[in-house]
């Protein structure tokens, strides 16, 4: 991208005066297209999906779906600038990821000067930290009590405690949630990291368990032990699983 091409950008934000004041900022500025508004998460996943703008201006404290919500879910696609009041775990998450933000009442130089960085970052076409800074944005020890999966312009949230395990298929996992599958593209070891680990364990190198699903665990006839689901559903359990589900249990 040069600098001269007019870059496409996405307002994110749930307060219309703040969207307005952004607004008044940018038409100042040459070079910009405001493409889309938005006035919460969802919105802001569908106007990426359907309108593909080169940089989302994002709001991190937002009802529903929130900032790095946002970010996690639209992965590389975009790059962003976020705007927050005062948060002591966004801040250290910027600050770790050295992504681009604006701390909140910010004037239209600051404004100026992040799009400029944003400019030089899409020109060397540095990807959008993604998941990595979701997480680092939540506070140490705090288990994800959701999950969420994108599908095209359409968001699915998935309360943790439904889900009954979650596999490995090449760059994605599938999360079955009552016998449906949602794909999401995530590491099995990020899953771990999310998850509560006195709820979920890997009891495979290609599956993390819900506890609550487990009826048994059982030998096959070649040996191998197997743990079988209520729902009647069987995975396979490897030594180093088993360990690690026996400690579980015990807990």
């Amino acid at each position: 991208m040069t600098h001269e091409a007019p870059l496409r950008l996405a307002i994110v934000d749930d307060e219309e005066l703040a969207r307005r004041v952004v607004r008044e900022f940018l038409a100042s500025m040459p070079g910009i297209d405001i493409v889309a508004e938005c006035a919460n998460g969802f919105e802001a996943v569908k106007a990426i999906a359907d309108l593909h703008p080169d940089v989302l201006l994002l709001d991190v404290q937002m009802p529903k779906l929130n900032g790095f919500e946002v970010i996690e879910l639209v992965g590389r696609d975009v790059a962003v600038i976020f705007t927050t009041a005062h948060d002591e775990y966004a801040l250290r998450a910027f600050e770790v990821h050295a992504v681009d933000y604006l701390l909140k009442p910010f004037n239209a130089e600051r404004l100026a000067n992040a799009i400029s960085r944003v400019r030089e970052r899409l020109a060397r076409r540095e990807p959008s930290p993604g998941a990595a800074l979701a997480a680092a944005a939540r506070p140490a020890g705090v288990p994800a009590t959701r999950v969420l999966v994108r599908d095209g312009a359409r968001v699915h949230v998935i309360p943790a405690d439904t889900i009954d395990y979650v596999q490995a298929q090449d760059d994605y996992v599938a999360y079955r949630v009552e016998g449906k599958q949602y794909l999401k593209e995530q590491t099995l070891a990020d899953v771990e990291a999310t998850l509560d680990p006195a709820r979920f364990v890997r009891v495979h190198r290609s599956y993390v368990l819900n506890l609550e699903r487990l009826a048994r665990v059982e030998l096959d006839d070649r040996e191998n032990r197997v743990a079988t689901l209520k729902t009647g559903e069987r995975l396979p359990v490897s030594r180093s699983g088993h360990a690690r589900l026996t400690a579980a249990l015990q807990r």
